[in-house]
């Protein structure tokens, strides 16, 4: 079959989000053919390039939703009329309580959605529209308008700017060339990686073309979304509105989608609490290659005894604070003790945090030497992947005999996992889907409980058996739920599940034009080609950027090139 793969800063790209993921999908489901649709968030992204690419990617289509593209052609005076009325409807909707009628914003919501995707389609884009006066007015007019939001009314004329601006880079899907007959309306299925513009993009592929959609979420989108904008990152006006729409496009997705697929239960939930159909969902665990951590999982005498490791990226959401204080709890008990922390830290935040750590521990653990003569050396060690002291990922984890998460917000532990795939014991916080990863293989205490943290660590130090027995099974529950091979096996029958319950009605013509009778058969939906190779569909516009659509790069893909 064929698979419009949509994604929002991550595969085909270098440095993308999930993009080690995309890649191994596409590369193990070798019997079906991949048309990428990519949203870049960066200009650094798109000048690193892609990575090298499979036989089976016949193009790739790129959009950017870090720039804005001119306002394209000017609109007459029946194409604004329509544009207000939708956009108003939009706003309204955005605007409006959702403890008046819980339905009425959600279809008030579907139903503008889909009038500014069609003017779009007629008018050949919306970028002027939505970053004009007009757009604003309107928002401001529903601001204002009876039964809306308390904080919406407070809205004055920079938060409506700004939440004007923020709607028209969500929206840039709208105004995308993407959705015709020989572009996502060629696929038998589009399967958007994330929620947000590129879920979206699958939405208009439906409403244009009849494609079914599958959504992949590994981090729900409308929970990012809450996470970072919290208090004080803008005005209550501004996050209101903001979370209000991102409330409003999850749940259309999630009810327009043939099939859901969270990462993980701590996800799934989310996504109920958003209105999706749990008739629909499939929890799909993430792929993890546990061929590199091989050897230490089966070399489990390589761990020090005495020591603890923490593994992962450097964040505030990580508490490293409360694993400090936890560990001089445990130095009380075991004196010997020691910690390796192994992560590096990304922006000015995390690098403010990481500081603050290192003084914490330097105030806790002072340099303590053996004898008079013997060079003081502190407990706690902060080092970095590919150091001297640890070369490779494995290496961190075969390090210490008992691997600990000290998260206060986590998705799916990452981390966690890969210390399964090594065999060793793990002491955990319980937030997002530590449990449902975990399972019975680790220790898991409350977040925020330094004192139940170091008791648990204690615990496993000074009873090797027991890590022992802990490790193996937790080695034994990663093999079995979160490796590559079964998370593209599920994709792989959620694919044919999709394509058997939804096909797309496409008209297949001959050379005279007219309909082509049988052209599709039965067959043609059992795995394999029964009907021989389709012929692959040229790209309008061939390399480089395509006609009529400035600043949106295509390009196809031959096998020989991609190899």
């Amino acid at each position: 079959m064929r698979i419009g793969l949509l994604t929002e800063g991550g595969y085909p790209y270098v440095n993308g989000d999930a993009g080690l993921w995309c890649d191994r999908l596409v590369r193990g489901l070798g019997q079906h053919e991949f048309d990428v649709y990519a949203l870049s968030r960066t200009q650094r992204q798109e000048d690193e390039g892609w990575v090298p690419l499979p036989p089976q990617v016949n193009r790739v289509r790129t959009a950017p939703l870090w720039t804005a593209e001119d306002d394209g052609p000017g609109h007459g005076r029946r194409a604004r009329r329509r544009f207000t009325e939708c956009y108003e409807e939009l706003a309204g909707a955005v605007c409006t309580a959702p403890d008046t009628d819980p339905h009425a914003p959600a279809d008030r919501f579907g139903s503008a959605l889909y009038g500014l995707a069609e003017l779009a389609r007629d008018e050949g884009g919306l970028p002027g529209a939505l970053r004009s006066e007009t757009a604003v007015r309107a928002l401001e007019r529903a601001c204002r308008a009876p039964g809306v939001l308390r904080t919406a009314r407070e809205a004055r004329v920079p938060e409506l700017l700004t939440v004007a601006a923020h709607l028209e880079r969500a929206l840039r899907p709208l105004s995308l060339d993407w959705y015709e007959d020989d572009d996502l309306g060629a696929a038998d299925l589009c399967h958007a990686t994330t929620g947000g513009p590129a879920a979206l993009a699958g939405l208009l592929a439906g409403h244009f073309c009849g494609v079914p959609l599958l959504v992949t979420e590994y981090g729900v989108q409308l929970r990012s979304h809450y996470l970072a904008s919290g208090p004080g990152t803008a005005a209550p006006a501004v996050r209101a509105l903001l979370a209000s729409f991102h409330r409003l496009l999850a749940a259309e997705i999630y009810r327009r989608a043939a099939i859901i697929t969270p990462g993980n239960g701590h996800a799934r939930r989310w996504q109920e609490h958003c209105g999706a159909d749990r008739v629909r969902i499939r929890t799909v665990h993430p792929g993890m290659e546990a061929s590199r951590f091989t050897e230490v999982g089966e070399s489990p005498d390589r761990a020090d005894p005495g020591t603890l490791v923490w593994v992962g990226r450097v964040d505030p959401a990580k508490d490293l604070v409360s694993l400090l204080h936890a560990f001089a709890e445990v130095r009380r008990s075991e004196p010997k003790a020691r910690l390796r922390i192994v992560g590096a830290a990304t922006g000015p935040e995390a690098q403010a945090y990481l500081g603050q750590c290192e003084v914490l521990a330097a105030q806790l653990f002072p340099a303590e030497a053996e004898g008079a003569h013997a060079v003081g050396e502190n407990p706690v060690s902060f080092e970095e992947i590919g150091g001297p002291e640890v070369p490779t990922l494995a290496d961190a984890y075969a390090a210490g005999a008992v691997v600990v998460l000290s998260s206060v917000v986590e998705g799916f532990p990452i981390s966690l996992v890969e210390a399964m795939l090594c065999g060793r014991a793990t002491v955990s916080t319980d937030v997002g889907a530590v449990v449902e990863a975990v399972g019975g293989t680790g220790l898991v205490v409350p977040p925020r409980n330094p004192r139940a943290l170091a008791e648990a660590c204690v615990t496993l130090l000074r009873d090797p058996e027991r890590r022992a027995r802990l490790g193996a099974a937790a080695r034994a529950r990663a093999l079995e739920l979160f490796t590559v091979e079964q998370n593209i096996a599920a994709f792989h029958s959620i694919y044919l599940e999709i394509v058997s319950r939804c096909p797309v009605r496409r008209v297949i013509t001959g050379k005279t034009g007219e309909p082509l009778p049988f052209a599709v058969p039965a067959e043609a939906r059992v795995p394999g080609r029964w009907t021989g190779p389709a012929a692959r569909v040229v790209a309008r516009g061939g390399p480089g950027r395509a006609t009529g659509a400035p600043g949106r790069a295509i390009r196809t893909v031959a096998p020989e090139a991609a190899r």
